[in-house]
């Protein structure tokens, strides 16, 4: 199998050659690291990643030194990492709510990194486009305390909110899927390591529905849809499944999240994604430690296929570059099929 084959498999809960891998952010400073003087492109050349993964394109106005304002209007302070920090909201009030225009999904840049992974790797990798479902872009327009808040106190302004997002990822996905893209991933964190940040009766009256919406129209623009978020999702993880997703990351064993218990008991219905810690092993652990570590989670999520094993987040800046090596040349030694550790 290539790679294509090899995600597709995993997707399709089916046994491929060997556990694929891959991650949505590496930080650009481990892959300097590893790879001196590659580009993100390079790099998952270099070491064999299994897909690519492409954000949409904004265009952005510096406010002062590390910070800006994007096209939807969101003042962001760059930290280091590869995400910055939304720092200011733009929907303060229903008015600004009602005359509030987002940016053009179909502008002529909008998908330019995408265009630039699929002239590379098609063929080659899976090519992933990186969107939105229902909760990012709310609390980035809004305000985090304030769309919180907003589910108790102002509740057509959450509706408002994840209808905009619904609509314009929608539209997106469809130019992406016209461009080559093949994988979506919506990467809409909803919940802490003690449980949502909503309560899950929240989460099923205003995400719920959206999340359905969004993710049938994703697959029949022809796309297979990767879930991601953080934190203890135990108490929805079943309605997430049964809202059309065909993977589940990261299953984040930070917040209790067990990937051989989900594997028990959602096996046969999600393809998994996950989950070598991120926060602990490969920040602080030793090489061996990364061994074992991955050889646990091929152990307990391989068998029988559905498993795309990565970190259990990210490959952020913390992350010791010799240990996220460690844990790409172990999952080649561990991850072929069939599974006999």
């Amino acid at each position: 199998m290539n790679s294509v084959q090899r995600v597709f498999a995993a997707l399709n809960l089916e046994e491929p050659d060997k556990v694929p891998t891959f991650d949505f952010v590496i930080d650009r400073k481990v892959i300097e690291a590893m790879c001196p003087g590659c580009s993100y492109h390079d790099f998952v050349e270099r070491f064999d990643l299994d897909a690519v993964v492409a954000l949409p394109d904004y265009t952005r106005v510096e406010i002062d030194t590390d910070v800006y304002r994007d096209e939807w209007g969101v003042v962001k302070k760059v930290t280091g990492e590869e995400t910055a920090c939304p720092i200011g909201a733009v929907i303060k009030s229903d008015k600004d709510m009602q005359s509030y225009t987002p940016p053009d999904p179909l502008a002529d840049h909008r998908l330019d990194s995408l265009k630039k992974a699929v002239a590379r790797f098609k063929g080659k990798k899976a090519i992933v486009i990186n969107l939105h479902d229902v909760f990012s872009i709310p609390r980035y327009l809004r305000g985090y305390s304030e769309i919180l808040m907003d589910f108790v106190l102002n509740p057509h302004m959450v509706r408002a909110l994840v209808d905009l997002s619904v609509d314009y990822n929608i539209e997106l996905a469809k130019r992406a899927s016209a461009l080559g893209a093949e994988v979506v991933v919506t990467s809409d964190d909803i919940a802490s390591n003690r449980g949502l940040v909503m309560s899950p009766a929240h989460f099923r009256e205003f995400l719920l529905p959206g999340m359905k919406r969004v993710f049938k129209a994703f697959r029949e623009a022809g796309l297979y849809v990767i879930k991601h978020t953080d934190g203890n999702i135990t108490s929805i993880l079943g309605m997430l499944i049964d809202a059309g997703i065909n993977a589940i990351n990261p299953i984040d064993p930070v917040a209790d999240m067990d990937i051989g218990e989900v594997k028990k008991r959602y096996g046969s219905k999600v393809c998994l994604m996950g989950n070598i810690d991120c926060a602990g092993v490969l920040a602080y652990g030793s090489q061996q430690e990364v061994v074992e570590a991955v050889k646990d989670c091929i152990r307990r999520a391989s068998p029988g296929g559905g498993h795309i094993i990565s970190s259990s987040n990210s490959i952020h800046s913390g992350v010791k570059p010799e240990n996220y090596a460690t844990m790409l040349e172990a999952i080649q030694q561990y991850g072929g099929y069939p599974i006999s550790i």
